[in-house]
C-alpha cells in the first residue's frame, strides 16, 4: 500500500488526466448529450459518472489479467490502442466519423452514456496503455478527476453549449484531435520497441 503512494508523480498525473480527457472527449460530447436528453427525456449526471467510474477502474484493476488471460501483452495492447487513438484523433481533426454507435433506449445515462461514450473502447484501451507507462496510482487520481470534470459536464450541458457555441466546441475538438495524434504516434512507437525487445 505504502509503495502505491510512493509511485505518486504530479507530471504523471497531469499527462495521464490529460490522455484521458482527450480520449472522453466530454466536452466535445455535449451536442451528442443534448441529443440524448432530447430522446429520452432526461439523463442522470450522477448515475452516469458513477458508472463510467466503475467501468474504467475495474478495467484498470482487471485489464491486464484479462490480456494475459488471451495471452496477449501490455505492450501488444498498446500499440494496438494507438491505431484506435490514432482513428479516434483523425474523427475530431478531419470531422469524419469512423466509429458508429447508435443512440437509443431508455437507460440512456449508462447505455450509450456511460458505456460506450464516456468509457468506451477508446478509453479502455487508453487505461491500458498508460499502465505501460505511468503508475497505478496517477492512473487512478486520473480517472477521478476526468469523472469529476464528466459530472459537472454533465449538469452545465446546455449552459456550456451556449457559452462555447458550436465555434467553440469545433475548436476544442481540432485542438485535443492534433495532441491525441500526437499521443497515439508515441505509444507506438515507445511499444513496438519494447515488442521487438520481448521478442
Amino acid at each position: 500500500m505504502l509503495k502505491f503512494f510512493e509511485d505518486f508523480s504530479w507530471t504523471e498525473l497531469f499527462k495521464a488526466s490529460m490522455v484521458l480527457f482527450a480520449v472522453v472527449d466530454i466536452v466535445g460530447s455535449i451536442p451528442l448529450i443534448i441529443k440524448l436528453k432530447e430522446q429520452t427525456g432526461d439523463i442522470h449526471p450522477f448515475r452516469a459518472s458513477i458508472v463510467s467510474l466503475f467501468i474504467m477502474i475495474g478495467f484498470l484493476i482487471l485489464g491486464e489479467n484479462i490480456l494475459n488471460l488471451f495471452g496477449v501483452q501490455v505492450e501488444a495492447f498498446a500499440v494496438a490502442g494507438a491505431f484506435i487513438l490514432f482513428a479516434m484523433s483523425l474523427e475530431m481533426i478531419l470531422g469524419v466519423r469512423l466509429f458508429r454507435d447508435e443512440v437509443s433506449g431508455k437507460t440512456a445515462s449508462v447505455v450509450p452514456l456511460a458505456f460506450p461514450i464516456i468509457a468506451g473502447a477508446g478509453t479502455m484501451t487508453s487505461i491500458i496503455s498508460l499502465r505501460a507507462e505511468f503508475a497505478t496510482i496517477n492512473i487512478t487520481l486520473a480517472i477521478i478527476i476526468n469523472i469529476a470534470l464528466v459530472y459537472v459536464v454533465l449538469r452545465l450541458t446546455k449552459r456550456l453549449e451556449i457559452i462555447l457555441g458550436p465555434g467553440g466546441i469545433a475548436i476544442l475538438k481540432k485542438v485535443f484531435g492534433i495532441i491525441l495524434l500526437a499521443i497515439a504516434i508515441k505509444l507506438f512507437t515507445s511499444n513496438v520497441k519494447m515488442l521487438f525487445i520481448n521478442a
